[in-house]
């Protein structure tokens, strides 16, 4: 069995595919986007065809960067957590 780090330099574990696998919630919102966005792209000139998906691509570009530093915050977050619970140890004398 590989390690974390292992897994994680190989691409194995892939943090933003696998964060909302379980949601229905989030999953029901996505298909309603993506229904409502269908909708509004059927009634659109080729010309706010062209902005709509330079905005979809703005949008992707800003959630991607979103969810990078979330996910930088965490693993921040639990290396203090876990130095903190650590350094609560005492040691044996």
């Amino acid at each position: 069995m590989r390690s974390v780090m292992e897994s994680l330099w190989y691409g194995n574990i892939s943090p933003h595919d696998t964060i909302v696998d379980d949601n229905r919630y989030y999953k029901k919102l996505l298909k309603l986007m993506a229904q409502n966005r269908d909708k509004l792209s059927a009634v659109l000139s080729e010309e706010m065809q062209t902005v709509l998906e330079i905005y979809d691509d703005n949008i992707n570009e800003m959630n991607s960067i979103a969810e990078m530093e979330a996910f930088r915050y965490g693993l921040r977050f639990g290396i203090r957590l876990a130095m903190e619970a650590f350094e609560s140890i005492e040691a044996p004398n």
